[in-house]
């Protein structure tokens, strides 16, 4: 570092100002009319005594305008120092940066190249401090301010980039993360489904085993209306699944099923999937065999244990096999008119991009899809739901309350508790049904509720 001891500063303006002195004193001889002679000035008394004062007058005005101009440059090179030093700042904390990217993963040549520009950039801080300890001035303060600057904004930029470069490498890390869980979850999403068929096919069913006619009550007819109703939900996640993956907007599906709607959570939507369903699935259940049957308007009597016997067979029966084997069954006839019901063709040309499956269902040759055999499942759960019902000694009813009607506890079951959690309501507002869920059942004096959805409406409903 190039510096200039104080001692030759002040040497160099005391001479200068001497030779100022002289020379202003010289002119004011000059001006007074007196020439020197031989080297001996020849001056009057009254006129040299007024030459000494003008001579004085002007080194001490020399003398402040060179303190002036000491101050000034003691502090434009303490500016100088000060710009070196937070350069010199930036360049560690730059090194350092180096030094931490570097370490992971990790790179033995960067790490070595970082610490020695970090030691190398130390020593410049203690060179630094000797210099301000022992005022050494930098005989170019202009130019060493520019040039640290110039560093710093250099060191700036390497930090900024390596920082960059340690987030990318943290954001690609992020994705392997998210793409690692979101393989564990679609595992654990089939392990689960897996476990959920096997329990519906087997734990559910335990108590209806060894069952006799004369032996039946309304408990057994809610187990399975409960184990039915779980494979409606898991038949609407897997159509909902395929409405996302279409693309299609799901708000806008929800809303072509039931208008006018205030949802309490975005996720409730899936209820009015489920209600389209159950509505679909559950249509012409209080006739024999869903109407059909030529001779299901017969006497009801003798169907009993008929509708016995059927259940009996669809309890254990595989749906699959079973159509492979009859397709041309009423089983049969029922699932196929439920499945063009229940599913448009523009919604599975964009599931799956033609009508396939519609095609086969169509003329009885049942496809071997994972929707479909979902779909079948399901159906033949309805059907052997729809047995139990005609099993009994007085026939299961089936009932659904309509929209705007007022929740009753005795036919009603709240499928969204937030509708009697909400403080943002009025006192006087009660809760009203927006839409039959899942529908409800009479066998005997027994009430198995309905499931509805709750909602608010400003207007009142004319019942």
């Amino acid at each position: 570092m190039e510096s200039v001891k104080p001692s030759a500063v002040t040497q160099s303006k005391s001479k200068l100002a001497r030779a100022f002195a002289k020379v202003l004193h010289l002119h004011a001889v000059a001006a007074a009319g007196v020439a020197p002679d031989d080297g001996v000035q020849k001056v009057k008394p009254e006129g040299e005594v007024k030459d000494d004062q003008v001579a004085d007058k002007t080194a001490e005005s020399l003398s402040k305008t060179f303190d002036k101009l000491d101050k000034e440059l003691e502090r434009v090179t303490l500016e100088a120092l000060v710009a070196k030093l937070f350069a010199t700042i930036s360049a560690v904390k730059a090194a350092y940066a180096q030094l931490q990217y570097a370490q992971s993963p990790y790179d033995a040549d960067g790490i070595q190249a970082a610490d020695k520009l970090i030691v190398s950039e130390l020593k410049t801080l203690s060179e630094l401090k000797q210099c301000f300890l022992k005022k050494l001035y930098d005989p170019s303060p202009e130019h060493t301010i520019l040039l640290a600057e110039i560093q710093e904004q250099k060191s700036l930029l390497k930090t900024f980039e390596i920082m960059g470069k340690k987030l990318e490498s943290q954001l690609k890390l992020k994705d392997s993360e998210v793409i690692f869980l979101k393989e564990k979850l679609e595992e654990a999403n089939k392990q689960n489904r897996l476990l959920e068929k096997r329990q519906s096919q087997s734990g559910q069913l335990s108590v209806l085993e060894n069952l006799h006619i004369s032996g039946l009550n309304p408990s057994h007819f809610l187990t399975l209306l409960q184990y039915t109703v779980r494979s409606m939900q898991s038949f609407v996640r897997v159509m909902i699944d395929e409405i996302k993956s279409a693309d299609w907007d799901t708000d806008a599906a929800a809303s072509s099923i039931e208008q006018d709607v205030v949802y309490w959570k975005a996720d409730d939507k899936c209820f009015t999937f489920q209600s389209f369903v159950c509505r679909e699935m559950f249509s012409d259940f209080h006739y024999p065999f869903f109407s059909l049957r030529s001779d299901s308007s017969s006497e009801k009597k003798k169907w009993r244990q008929v509708f016995f016997e059927r259940f009996n067979e669809f309890k254990s029966m595989k749906v699959k096999e079973y159509l492979a084997m009859k397709p041309r069954s009423t089983f049969a006839k029922f699932c196929r008119i439920k499945y063009l019901r229940l599913v448009h063709p523009k919604m599975e040309a964009s599931f799956y991009g033609n009508l396939s499956i519609r095609n086969k269902v169509t003329s009885y040759q049942f496809p071997d899809s994972s929707f479909f055999a979902s779909f079948a499942e399901m159906a033949r759960r309805v059907w052997l739901l729809h047995c139990l019902a005609f099993a009994f000694e007085t026939e299961a009813s089936i009932f659904q309350v309509s929209k705007g009607c007022r929740f009753s506890e005795v036919y009603m079951e709240s499928v969204a508790d937030e509708a009697f959690l909400s403080t943002n309501l009025p006192l006087e507002s009660e809760p009203q049904v927006a839409f039959t869920v899942v529908p409800g059942f009479r066998i005997g004096k027994t009430i198995i509720q309905c499931q509805v959805y709750l909602s608010h409406f400003h207007s009142k409903v004319n019942h």
